[in-house]
């Protein structure tokens, strides 16, 4: 009964921050009439044609029914290395290509979830998730004061992390 509450609450609260977004969204009203805003969707412009899920707990049901490894990607939208990881993302057409094999998920909030900070709340950070639900802790980038942190000029090694994280379950399932 406590999670069923837990559960209604939570969902109150997405609600609640939904509807203060969609006001703090009105003030905007520039170069609408140039072109259309697209409505914003799951991606945040991590990968627009790409599949995303919308809550943690999905993402992890997914992974594991899927069998397909999960990527989180922690970010903020007023965050510059957030916006700048963000763009060498969604145009590396490579990375965009070989997503499709995963189970994606872009947070804008940290969840309860210790295990997807095992070195820190910083943002961007990107962390794999295997079907078995184990946290890839040995998938870092190159930062050792930031484990999970990639810069742009890192996109290639978060792009052969990716290969890393679905070769490893090929050998380990």
């Amino acid at each position: 009964a406590m999670e069923k509450s837990y559960v209604s609450m939570l969902l109150l609260l997405i609600v609640i921050s939904c509807a203060l977004a969609k006001d703090a969204g009105k003030k905007d009203t520039k170069d609408t009439t140039t072109k259309p805003k697209l409505p914003q969707t799951l991606s945040r412009g991590w990968g627009d044609q790409l599949i995303w899920t919308q809550t943690y707990e999905e993402a992890l049901f997914r992974a594991k029914h899927s069998q397909k490894p999960l990527m989180i990607i922690h970010h903020l939208e007023d965050c510059p290395h957030s916006q700048a990881l963000k763009k060498v993302f969604a145009e590396h057409k490579d990375i965009q290509k070989l997503a499709e094999k995963f189970i994606l998920l872009n947070l804008v909030y940290e969840t309860t979830d210790k295990n997807l900070a095992p070195d820190g709340q910083y943002v961007p950070r990107v962390l794999f998730i295997d079907p078995s639900l184990t946290v890839r802790a040995d998938i870092t980038g190159r930062y050792s004061n930031r484990l999970y942190a990639y810069e742009p000029t890192d996109i290639s090694l978060l792009y052969s992390n990716m290969q890393k994280a679905l070769k490893l379950l090929k050998t380990e399932l």
